[in-house]
C-alpha cells in the first residue's frame, strides 16, 4: 500500500506525466466511441481477468535487469492470446490497462515520453498480433499465424524499449559503445528470453478450446 501511495505522489510531481497519459487515454476510449471496441460486460469482465493475469505473471520474476525490465513467467501471454481471439483494439486496450497499472506499481519516471515508452505503449503493441488471427481447419497453419503474430507483437515492443533505451538512458552504455547497441543488447537480452517462453507456452496452450469457450460468450 506505501509503494502505491508513493507511485501517486510521484506521478503527482509529474504534471507532463499526467497530460502525456491522459492523451493516450483519450485516444483509446476513441476505439470505444468509434465503436472499434464494443465493451460490453462479458468482454470488460475477460479484459479484466486478462489484465490481471498478465499483472501476477508478472510477479514471477525469473531474472530481473538492473535498469528496469525482466523475465517473467509468461507474463504476455494472456494479453497475446486476448487479441488472437478478440483482435487487434481489444488488446490494445488490456495492453493500454496493464502499462498503466505496471506504471503505478513501479514507476521509473525520467520524462513523459520515456513513460510512455516503457510503460503504456509497448504493452499496446501486443495487440498487433490480433492481426495475425486466422480461423483455419488446418492445425499447423492456425500455430504458424499464432507464432508470427506474438513475433510481430514482441518486436513491437522492443521498439518503444529500444528508442527509449537510446533516447533516455544512453548514458549507461560503457564507454565507446554506440547507444544504439547499448540499448539493442540490453532490452534484448531480457525480452529474447521472454519472448522464447511466450512462443513455447502459445503453442502448447489449447488454443482451439479457448475460441470455441469464447465464441460462447456473449460479447
Amino acid at each position: 500500500m506505501n509503494n502505491f501511495v508513493e507511485s501517486i505522489k510521484l506521478l503527482l510531481q509529474s504534471p507532463y506525466v499526467l497530460l502525456a497519459l491522459a492523451i493516450l487515454f483519450i485516444i483509446t476510449i476513441a476505439f470505444v466511441v468509434f465503436k472499434r471496441v464494443k465493451l460490453t460486460p462479458a468482454l470488460i469482465s475477460i479484459i479484466g481477468v486478462v489484465v490481471a493475469l498478465t499483472f501476477v505473471l508478472n510477479l514471477v520474476v525469473l531474472f530481473k535487469m538492473p535498469q528496469g525490465g525482466s523475465v517473467t513467467l509468461g507474463s504476455m501471454v494472456p494479453i497475446l492470446i486476448l487479441a488472437l481471439i478478440y483482435g487487434p483494439e481489444v488488446g490494445f486496450l488490456a495492453g493500454f490497462i496493464f502499462g498503466l497499472i505496471n506504471l503505478l506499481v513501479s514507476p521509473y519516471i525520467i520524462h513523459p515520453i520515456q513513460v510512455l515508452f516503457d510503460y503504456p505503449l509497448p504493452f499496446m503493441m501486443l495487440g498487433l498480433a490480433g492481426f495475425f488471427r486466422i480461423k483455419s481447419s488446418n492445425y499447423y497453419i492456425g500455430v504458424m499465424y499464432r507464432l508470427l503474430g506474438v513475433t510481430v507483437a514482441v518486436l513491437g515492443r522492443f521498439v518503444f524499449h529500444w528508442l527509449s533505451g537510446v533516447i533516455f538512458f544512453g548514458q549507461y552504455a560503457p564507454e565507446g559503445t554506440s547507444p544504439y547497441l547499448y540499448s539493442f543488447i540490453y532490452n534484448g537480452s531480457y525480452l529474447l528470453p521472454e519472448y522464447l517462453i511466450c512462443l513455447a507456452l502459445i503453442i502448447f496452450i489449447p488454443f482451439r478450446q479457448l475460441v470455441r469457450t469464447s465464441n460462447r460468450i456473449d460479447i
